[in-house]
């Protein structure tokens, strides 16, 4: 699944995992410093958001090159909107055997116990010999049912440029990169081709599109409708929202650097969840490939 299919899918999974969401929700994000002396038509902006998505799918494969730090602040809200509680938690996010896997190593922004960090490390061992014990079959089975996923993303992000009115509005700098910025609308009479893309006329989105590297470099995006998942499973309310950045790293791939969702769901009709999250990952790093993985240590081979 690639970060793009994640953007719509992300609530859908937060709803149904009771997991968090983020920031406060926007009732419209302000209108981009339009550029007036340049313009797309819609048919450029679908063409661009294919190209997009094809980028995505090649971050997605780089970032599997990177151990970086993830660092989740979730609050639990009630009825008013006035936080209830905050928990954090820290991760390192590092790569095993091919498997992307989250080591927690702080809680509160504070390093785990002596007894959490016993039991983390044990579940990283876990893994570990699990996929030291893989026959290659079972390897060879695991890998190709990732790929028939990315796959699914490609095809899943390709679909969104057919599902939306694209509406351009300008330029803006973020940063240092100067983009087009983008308004997605649902296309009226749109029937989607994948069952995971039947959810995308209860969304809208804004995007930012660099304009020298055709890669996003921030979503925007709003739940305008409820979206009910199964009879009885999951309900995502109207009005949640979504923002992700990205960034470049290395000069050569673009990486997530700030996630924001603001979560309003009810699960199996009974429990609500009124949440927020914020993620903010930072110190990527190059998984060398003249290491080996000894417990959850890297080693640097010898010559």
């Amino acid at each position: 699944m690639t970060n793009l299919q994640r953007i719509f899918v992300l609530s859908l999974a937060f709803a149904v995992l009771g997991l968090g969401t983020w920031r406060a929700i926007q009732a419209q994000a302000p209108a981009a410093r339009a550029n007036a002396t340049e313009t797309l038509s819609s048919e450029q902006i679908r063409a661009l958001i294919r190209q997009a998505a094809d980028k995505d799918l090649e971050n997605d494969k780089r970032q599997r090159d990177y151990t970086y730090i993830e660092r989740q602040v979730e609050q639990k809200l009630d009825g008013k909107g006035e936080v209830k509680s905050t928990e954090i938690r820290t991760h390192e996010i590092m790569m095993l055997y091919d498997e992307q896997v989250e080591r927690l190593i702080a809680k509160d922004d504070k390093p785990l116990s002596s007894k959490d960090a016993e039991k983390e490390e044990e579940r990283i061992e876990k893994v570990i010999d699990k996929r030291k014990n893989e026959s290659d079959d079972q390897r060879h089975k695991r890998l190709q049912k990732q790929e028939k996923e990315r796959e699914q993303g490609r095809q899943f992000v390709r679909e969104i440029a057919d599902a939306y009115n694209f509406r351009f509005l300008g330029t803006e700098m973020l940063g240092d990169r100067d983009t087009y910025v983008i308004d997605a609308d649902p296309r009226p009479g749109y029937e989607p081709h994948m069952k995971e893309a039947k959810f995308l006329p209860k969304f809208r989105f804004r995007v930012w599109v660099d304009k020298s590297e055709s890669q996003w470099v921030k979503l925007d995006v709003h739940c305008i409708e409820t979206v009910s998942i199964g009879l009885f499973l999951a309900r995502l309310h109207k009005g949640s929202n979504l923002q992700i950045e990205q960034t470049r790293v290395n000069d050569e791939v673009w990486l997530p650097k700030h996630v924001a969702l603001k979560l309003d769901a009810r699960i199996a009709l009974l429990k609500g969840f009124n949440l927020t999250e914020d993620l903010t990952y930072r110190d990527y790093r190059k998984f060398r490939t003249d290491t080996r993985i000894v417990g959850t240590e890297e080693v640097k081979h010898e010559p």
